[in-house]
């Protein structure tokens, strides 16, 4: 009996609710949980999230293959070939997603295929004159003929990610529901990485693995024709309407520019090397040079997945202005600690990947993960200047790294050969992070 009531005292005593567990906290918690479009969009980010790990480790992986099966000659001249590729695709990216998502958003249902058609039909005769220039050009041997025959093979992806992927992507964004297009991007991806293998075990002519990217293209495209016709009752009901396609060939224009000269600044180093050292260098410094953009993207993962958060859906100036700096901040200390690491297992991590082939690879490596730093700081800067739409603003800053990078390599490179590259990389990324610098300190006064 008295333990009885001693329990029944207890139960009746009334206790002081602990914050974390009162019920208003758990019920808001709650509340955003079951909100259908922040589940959507977090769902969004957790798939964004792994697929980016995915392309990572994969490219890592066949990074690693096609150095051992190819040599540092060959090697050289894939990632040559691939290096005109990153450039050349840019030019295919007209109408992008800043101006299709919201244009679909805008429109009724209706209207849908009349914005996709339209959008696709302006991305597919572009994307079919970027690679008809391309093959002109391996034709009249402007390359070295083994790039030239591997980028045969791997131009094919512009006439299959944006006119096809890409739109189909823009509609799943529209609805904020990329996983489709994410998972069959991670199943190619890891299809191709199987494919390589087998190429590599097979002794397969360097030519041959450019298909393999041509190939995982066309599967996503495939597979996201498939799964938009099976959501619109078996057809894709696109046509061309004149107003649209002009609007879209004007449209988004100025951002369009400034992004083909952000990715000619960032395979510049490349493309200027190539003029002053062997192909087999060229290999070694490309490969510790992809490992070093592996590492930034990954880590500037976590940094723009919150940068929404912080930035974008921040009106107030000051708290904009604080948020900014804390991020850049962050960033800078996440930088400098990897880089660190990366720095001090650089042999490791060069001879488990790529072999004892490519032991010039290390030092190179160990110098270019530094530059992971003012990379990371003007990355978090260039999320202002996407907030206020400010395109003249992102065409001047990657126009002056552009012309900063080439000035530099242009002295730096025949005097220190492949080091000279990556000073031109760092006055470049130092040039663009100053003009964030500018504007946000223009744009964000108290």
């Amino acid at each position: 009996m008295f333990q009885r009531s001693k329990l029944e005292i207890r139960r009746r005593r009334p206790t002081r609710p602990r914050t974390h567990f009162h019920p208003v906290f758990f019920m808001l918690k709650l509340s955003r949980i079951a909100n259908p479009d922040v589940a959507r969009a977090a769902a969004n980010l957790v798939w964004l999230g792994l697929e980016r790990l995915t392309q990572i480790g994969v490219a890592i992986v066949i990074s690693g293959l096609l150095a051992r099966a190819l040599g540092p000659d060959a090697f050289g001249k894939w990632q040559y070939a691939n290096t005109l590729l990153l450039v050349l695709a840019p030019l295919t990216w007209v109408c992008g997603a800043e101006i299709l998502v919201p244009t679909i958003v805008q429109r009724p249902p209706g209207q849908l295929g009349a914005v996709l058609g339209s959008a696709f039909a302006l991305r597919i005769s572009v994307s079919a004159a970027a690679l008809a220039l391309t093959w002109a050009g391996i034709a009249m041997h402007w390359v070295d003929p083994l790039v030239g025959a591997m980028l045969a093979g791997l131009a094919v992806t512009m006439v299959l990610r944006e006119p096809f992927v890409g739109v189909i992507n823009a509609w799943l964004q529209s609805m904020t529901y990329s996983k489709p297009q994410l998972i069959a991007s991670m199943v190619a991806a890891l299809g191709k990485a199987v494919l390589v293998w087998l190429l590599a075990r097979a002794a397969a002519t360097p030519a041959s693995y450019g298909w393999l990217w041509a190939l995982e293209a066309g599967a996503i495209a495939l597979a996201l024709m498939l799964y938009y016709r099976q959501r619109h009752g078996g057809r894709l009901g696109w046509r061309v309407e004149a107003p649209l396609f002009r609007h879209f060939a004007s449209a988004g224009t100025v951002f369009w520019i400034g992004l083909v000269c952000m990715y000619l600044f960032l395979k510049l180093d490349r493309l200027m090397l190539e003029r002053h050292v062997s192909f087999a260098e060229l290999g070694r410094y490309a490969a510790a040079q992809q490992l070093n953009e592996n590492w930034i993207t990954l880590a500037l993962l976590l940094a723009q997945t919150i940068a929404p958060a912080f930035v974008y859906r921040v009106s107030e100036v000051a708290r904009l202005r604080r948020n900014v700096w804390r991020l850049m901040a962050m960033t800078s200390a996440l930088m400098i600690a990897g880089a660190a690491v990366l720095d001090l297992l650089a042999p490791l991590i060069i001879g488990r990947v790529f072999g004892p082939g490519f032991a010039q690879s290390v030092s190179i490596f160990r110098w270019a993960v530094w530059l992971s730093v003012p990379a990371g700081i003007e990355a978090i800067g260039n999320l202002v200047v996407l907030k206020y739409q400010a395109k003249f603003v992102l065409l001047a800053k990657w126009l002056l790294a552009l012309a900063v990078a080439a000035l530099a390599n242009t002295f730096a490179i025949p005097a220190l050969g492949l080091y000279g590259a990556l000073v031109g990389l760092a006055a470049g990324y130092l040039a663009a992070a100053s003009v964030n610098f500018y504007y946000i300190r223009q744009s964000l006064r108290p």
